[in-house]
């Protein structure tokens, strides 16, 4: 069982940046997808990036509403996944979830079977 904790969500204003970290405990960090969600009101969950580790290479998949915005990014000696949120938009709004266990297809990320979520960190972005 893997247990994530999130931080760093906030208040910003349109065009700021924020840093979101997911430290993870239980298997090896690495040894399993993660990723963040996020849900805003209204709206389903929706993958926004999301990070495996392996020995051939690292693959990283982004939702297109944030490519060329967000980095996802790992440090595997303190156990963290790392959100960079640059130019955030009013859009970005939501509860931002760490999620891990995570499945990666050809053209997404998906929380399918046996996914461990974070208790979520609030991203509020104003215009």
């Amino acid at each position: 069982q893997v247990q994530v904790v999130e931080s760093g969500g906030g208040l910003v204003q349109a065009g700021g940046s924020l840093r979101l970290s997911c430290t993870a405990s239980g298997p090896p960090f690495g040894s399993y997808i993660m990723g963040w969600f996020r849900q805003a009101p209204g709206k389903e969950r929706e993958g926004v990036s999301c990070f495996s580790e392996s020995v051939s290479g690292n693959t990283t998949y982004y939702a297109d509403s944030v490519k060329g915005r967000f980095t996802i990014s790992t440090d595997n000696a303190k156990n963290t996944l790392y959100l960079q949120m640059n130019s955030l938009k009013p859009a970005d709004t939501g509860m931002y979830y760490c999620a891990a266990g995570l499945t990666l297809t050809a053209t997404s990320c998906v929380a399918r079977g046996n996914v461990y979520w974070g208790q979520g960190t609030q991203v509020t972005v104003s215009s």
